[in-house]
């Protein structure tokens, strides 16, 4: 490995594996686990001086053990370095033709007239992987032009358009599955016996008080008659709940303690006392008549 790659390759590239790893594997959100996580830059930091300092005790290593040979020891040793490997000979040799230049004892054949203090100047054909690059890149020039300047194509600005449709759409499918993204112009009434049984729950324990386990009203409005003070349906109801009732004498505000999916859940839940006989109603408040689709 070290014929192929000398220490100032083989120890970035390790760094940076290791770091790499530690990126994938560190929950860091959308920075880079190094900057957000302290211990984990000085890990790096650790790992890197380690690194250095094995590289740099192999190599003193090599050299003591080279130095207490002898002078034929010394001689295979030089013998088999010297000596590259078929895969070394052939990247070096596949390298040279490349680059598609005269090797130095044949510079002499390209040498220029031009002498500019003793410096000469060498002919060498440009390099043909340089020389593909350019021909590539013209090539690119000619149909980007075409397609964007000649035929108006899609340019950043459209795709940029696009993706924001994309993305809202993708927004709205999420909304429609995270129902704890609910909001008053979102919501509508949930019919699962599950959320109806998690809204009795919530009910029992945070409105009986005020408006009875029938729903027939105490301190709090009577929820089985066909009047509502702040406007029935389940957007009002959900709103009256989330931001509380009237000022200095209503309902306190719900959404500091229960979630937007609690809240639609209690509201749906409630919903369900409209029509119904209590055991003793209170009398009806407001002067909204709640419509029979209302709640829908």
């Amino acid at each position: 490995m070290k014929q192929f790659f000398p220490s100032w390759v083989r120890v970035p590239v390790v760094f940076f594996i290791i770091f790499g790893l530690i990126e994938y594997f560190v929950d860091s959100g959308e920075q880079p686990a190094f900057i957000k996580e302290s211990s984990v830059l000085l890990f790096l930091l650790l790992v890197l001086i380690i690194l250095v300092a094995t590289e740099a005790i192999v190599a003193s290593m090599s050299n003591i053990l080279y130095q207490s040979l002898d002078e034929k020891g010394k001689a295979r040793y030089d013998a088999k370095k010297e000596a590259p490997s078929a895969l070394a000979a052939w990247v070096k040799s596949t390298y040279k033709k490349l680059l598609k230049s005269k090797p130095v004892e044949e510079e002499h054949e390209i040498i220029l007239d031009h002498n500019y203090d003793g410096i000469r100047e060498l002919d060498n054909s440009l390099p043909p992987w340089w020389l593909y690059s350019f021909y590539i890149s013209i090539i690119f020039a000619v149909i980007y032009m075409f397609k964007y300047h000649v035929f108006d194509g899609d340019n950043q600005y459209v795709e940029l358009e696009q993706e924001y449709a994309e993305a809202k759409i993708a927004i709205e499918e999420y909304k429609k599955t995270a129902k704890n993204l609910v909001d008053f112009n979102t919501v509508e009434v949930l019919t699962e016996t599950s959320d109806l049984k998690a809204g009795e729950a919530i009910y029992i324990a945070n409105c009986v008080a005020c408006h009875k386990a029938d729903g027939g009203g105490g301190i709090g409005p009577n929820l089985t008659d066909n009047r509502w003070i702040l406007g029935g349906g389940i957007k009002n109801v959900f709103k009256t709940v989330s931001e509380g009732g009237r000022d200095g004498k209503g309902m306190i505000a719900w959404k500091q303690s229960l979630k937007p999916l609690e809240i639609a859940q209690v509201s749906s839940y409630l919903l369900q006392f409209q029509g119904k006989t209590a055991a003793e109603p209170k009398a009806a408040e407001g002067d909204i008549i709640w419509p029979e689709n209302a709640g829908e």
